[in-house]
């Protein structure tokens, strides 16, 4: 994997806590597969960014780019910022529904190769007119290449085009391949997986590798997982285990025993949405509704938050009731700064940790231990959590009530005698419901995209003057098609390969612009304007 270490210690911003790199997407078409694949791609990437653009407290996406390769490498967006463009990004979903499904192309074989020089030559002119009098630093891009066709060639053609390329500013590239045949991913709540490390070493590449299948959800999934926080410059929390057996040259006897993880969440919050979560409450306060635990463990700091376990509960032995706010995931730490042997030994104590929790249907309470205390004298509310073992392997960490949060329940016990008249009429009405032995939370929807997507069907004004209105005055589209926001990238474009026994050609989509023009598109309305002049 493309990985570029950062020596900062993270963003001081809280509001950039989350923020993921930009992004480059590639769609790598090939007919007559894109028939089959259009439809379901640009409904998920539809629903994916009316929950993205309608997010609430700190940006989780930063920028993000689109481009289709054909028979030619072509733009169709070049780098925006993701939060309050939905309009933009809906009408470059609108370019990709009208590509090419029918007929036959001769591919070049360099046309996947130049798109993604073409998109790190996009990023690097991008990020250093933002980066002169903006807040925020693009170091490090993300690239992925969506392809129908044989993934594993298309990793092998990338290595060999792409071993002269200067890929320093790549942080990650990633192929993925949309598989023809649907594997039944209604029947999983995690249809994507990662490569195995067989697959990666089979490949030999430092390019990720994986599959998806053809349809909606998986679709959506895998685009989903840019939302979460997964940055490895530091682990998140320390799970403190109380221990008088563990013990090595450089501990005490009585010192805990320490597991470096990192936290994920489980689910997004409904309060971060408009419309949802009963009331409708928007949080202004950027912090808004996010757990505690969530804030305290993003924040850079020189040391973790810190998880001490005082005591184990047998598993039937907590009421659900008394549980509340977010599930969060705990999981051994990926953080780059750890030496490979470190993260092996705590990961293999981390897997035993679960395997023994389920073995003993155990569970572990935990006390919240603050950073820091600071100059006051006042002891310091603490918070605390339940942890539940899973065969994933995988914490589960809810926040779990105390004495001072607790209400009267004055209820009694379930009486044993029942009339029967009224249980046999219970009986039946229960006899009538279909049953399923779990829940499957991808079979239930909300219809909560098209509420979002209608959130954003505003009438639009007049197109302000910038890089969108001079790149279309300088590729008006051609009468009877689709107008949309469509702009070309406008950097100078990159030379083709020779062609046998003549001059190099240029791509019909790309034809050389006389000047270098760059400017980002503008901001949402009351954000920093960073057109420039």
């Amino acid at each position: 994997m493309y990985h570029v270490p950062t020596t900062s210690k993270g963003p001081s911003n809280p509001t950039q806590v989350y923020q993921q790199p930009p992004r480059l997407l590639i769609v790598h078409i090939a007919l007559p597969s894109w028939a089959n694949i259009c439809s379901n791609l640009c409904e998920a990437l539809q629903n994916f960014f009316s929950l993205a653009c309608s997010l609430m407290g700190p940006s989780r996406m930063s920028l993000f780019s689109l481009y289709a390769v054909q028979n030619q490498h072509e733009c169709i967006l070049p780098f925006v910022q993701v939060k309050g463009n939905f309009a933009r990004l809906q009408a470059c979903i609108s370019e990709l529904r009208i590509l090419q499904r029918e007929g036959c192309f001769r591919p070049q074989s360099t046309s996947l190769q130049l798109a993604v020089e073409d998109g790190i030559q996009q990023f690097k002119q991008y990020s250093r007119h933002v980066t002169t009098g903006a807040a925020l630093t693009y170091t490090s891009l993300e690239i992925t290449v969506l392809t129908s066709q044989p993934g594993k060639e298309v990793v092998k053609q990338l290595e060999e085009g792409l071993k002269d390329t200067d890929l320093v500013r790549v942080r990650r590239l990633q192929v993925v391949e949309i598989t023809t045949e649907v594997l039944g991913c209604m029947d999983s709540a995690s249809p994507v997986e990662e490569p195995s490390n067989e697959e990666s070493a089979i490949l030999g590449t430092d390019i990720d590798f994986q599959t998806i299948d053809n349809d909606i959800i998986s679709m959506e999934i895998f685009f989903k997982a840019w939302l979460h926080n997964s940055g490895t410059d530091q682990e998140h929390i320390h799970l403190l285990l109380p221990s008088r057996h563990f013990s090595n040259i450089s501990r005490a006897r009585d010192d805990p025993m320490c597991l470096k993880c990192d936290l994920q969440e489980r689910l997004l919050s409904p309060s971060l949405l408009p419309g949802t979560a009963d009331g409708s409450s928007r949080m202004d306060d950027p912090k808004g509704d996010f757990s505690t635990l969530y804030q305290m463990v993003s924040q850079p700091s020189a040391s973790r938050y810190k998880l001490r376990v005082i005591k184990a509960l047998k598993s039937s032995g907590v009421c659900e009731s008394l549980t509340y706010g977010l599930p969060f995931i705990l999981r051994p730490t990926s953080c780059w700064q750890l030496d490979w042997d470190e993260l092996e030994i705590n990961q293999q104590h981390f897997h035993a940790l679960c395997h023994s929790l389920l073995k003993r249907e155990w569970l572990l309470l935990a006390k919240g231990e603050p950073l820091s205390r600071g100059h006051s004298l006042r002891e310091p509310a603490s918070t605390f959590y339940v942890i539940l073992p899973s065969r994933s392997p995988t914490l589960l960490v809810k926040a779990v009530a105390t004495r001072e949060l607790l209400l009267p329940s004055p209820f009694h016990l379930l009486p044993e005698d029942m009339p029967d008249d009224s249980l046999k009429t219970v009986e039946g009405v229960l006899d009538d419901l279909e049953l399923e032995p779990t829940y499957n939370p991808l079979q239930v929807w909300s219809h909560l995209y098209s509420h979002l997507s209608s959130t954003f069907a505003k009438p639009q004004g007049r197109l302000q003057p910038g890089w969108e209105s001079w790149a279309l005055r300088k590729h008006p589209r051609k009468a009877g098609q689709l107008q949309t926001n469509r702009v070309r990238a406008t950097v100078a474009p990159l030379p083709m390969t020779p062609a046998a026994g003549g001059a190099p050609k240029m791509p019909a989509a790309r034809k050389p612009s006389p000047e270098v023009f760059f400017q980002p598109s503008l901001e949402e309305e009351g954000e920093e304007d960073l057109s420039g002049p």
